[in-house]
């Protein structure tokens, strides 16, 4: 059950787009317009972005602001123009903010932080606010997923997610704690990136751990995720393009072997196409301990969400949903020596990510970021364990759209090195270039 077709407009991707809008072969009132037609007519199904009275006004006005900001012959800023959807946990100026909460939007009040004002600088234009699961965890929003209405569109970067793959706008942004960028972009096909741990602040947003939040964003391509990192990333820099294509690593044992068989059929044939098409794979024993790190990552993240809500949940906890209320009730349990462990685990994990690559030379390693396609239903948003160690380790990590498996979107997820993120996106737009179409 398809919700919607693709239009000439919403198909253009996001650097290609920003190209257009900067050189005024796209007028930004007019992308406006099909963008909020395109939402009055798909989004009462899709249901990524939240509600907003007098929505077309508001952002008409900011791109009234904005053009004259920028009047006819001056330079544009890189993403002059472009839409932008926000994650419901966000902050942004003039908006209110909810988590995904029935909690009082005065609770959820402070600063817009960096990942967004940065975006505005750059000339971006806020849509909205999208859908997220309550406090970024697993109680779901309204969101579907655009591919079929009866399946799950991941989370907790639900409507970030949907609303991209709907052609609303070529970018939103999310955030990351275990698996809530990569697996919903997934689901629904586009391209979801986040990048190093802490190079794009957290502040700003509702925390749900922050030794290990990190802030991501949903695109049509790899080049759309690399243009909005040199945006958001304040010491991003320019690098040339080695000669040699990236070498692949596959992390063979337990972790990948999580895997749901038709979603690691499919994972194979992609690794045996990438193969095919010139690139060198290596097949390494790693990751063996993933229950091991699982646990370690649940243990930090549950006991940073019980201190994050804890004078929340003595005014609100009655308002608080089944799920979020069970993990604030285990962030009780978890013993100071095992969240000490956790902390310390990160670190270790990340140094032996760098010392496999250095010594078997892997540029990138290579899985998949949700254990199948999206899970039928929409009372769950799907097991985020593919993502674990990546997001653990805290180093860049993107899922590029690989296919389908059962007719639904799967994706291919590339993992890289710590604080090289440049480097790292031009491997995974290399290729991404060589993946079947």
């Amino acid at each position: 059950m398809t919700t919607h077709s693709t239009s000439p407009l919403s198909a253009i991707p996001l650097a290609s787009r920003a190209a257009a809008l900067r050189e005024g072969i796209v007028d930004v009132h007019a992308q406006i317009d099909a963008a909020l037609d395109r939402l009055d007519r798909f989004d009462a199904r899709v249901r990524g972005f939240l509600p907003e009275p007098d929505r077309r006004e508001r952002v008409h006005a900011a791109a009234d602001a904005l053009i004259a900001r920028y009047p006819e012959g001056t330079p544009k800023p890189p993403l002059y123009g472009v839409l932008v959807g926000v994650k419901d946990i966000f902050a942004v100026d003039g908006l209110p903010t909810r988590a995904g909460s029935a909690i009082p939007p005065e609770e959820w009040v402070m600063p817009q932080g960096p990942a967004v004002t940065r975006l505005i600088e750059a000339g971006a234009i806020v849509l909205g606010k999208t859908v997220s699961t309550e406090f970024a965890y697993f109680d779901p929003g309204a969101t579907t997923n655009p591919h079929n209405a009866l399946n799950t569109p991941g989370g907790s970067s639900s409507g970030s997610g949907a609303s991209v793959a709907s052609g609303y706008v070529p970018l939103a942004i999310g955030s990351q704690t275990v698996g809530s960028v990569l697996r919903p972009a997934a689901y629904v096909g586009v391209v979801g990136y986040k990048g190093s741990y802490d190079r794009v602040p957290t502040d700003g947003a509702v925390a749900y751990s922050r030794s290990v939040d990190h802030v991501g964003w949903f695109t049509h391509d790899v080049a759309g995720a690399r243009l909005v990192a040199s945006v958001m990333y304040e010491d991003w820099r320019d690098v040339e393009a080695p000669n040699a294509p990236p070498v692949v690593g596959v992390p063979v044992g337990p972790y990948l072997e999580q895997l749901q068989p038709a979603a690691l059929a499919s994972f194979e044939a992609t690794i045996a196409a990438l193969e095919a098409r010139g690139l060198t794979v290596r097949r390494v024993r790693f990751l063996e301990d993933i229950a091991g790190i699982n646990a370690r990552h649940r243990a930090i993240a549950t006991a940073e969400f019980g201190d994050t809500h804890a004078e929340r949940f003595l005014r609100w906890g009655s308002m608080f949903r089944a799920a979020s209320a069970a993990l604030f009730d285990a962030a009780q349990h978890v013993t100071p020596e095992a969240r000490a462990e956790a902390f310390e685990s990160r670190l270790e994990l990340r140094t032996r990510i760098d010392a496999a690559s250095e010594r078997h030379g892997i540029d990138v390693w290579a899985s998949m970021p949700a254990l199948g396609p999206a899970p039928l239903g929409l009372t769950s948003t799907g097991d985020p364990v593919m993502c674990v160690p990546w997001t653990h380790a805290g180093v860049p990590d993107i899922t590029i759209p690989a296919g389908t498996v059962d007719g639904l979107p799967v994706g291919l997820q590339l993992a890289g090195r710590f604080g090289r993120d440049e480097e790292f996106l031009d491997a995974a737009e290399r290729i991404e270039a060589l993946l079947p179409s």
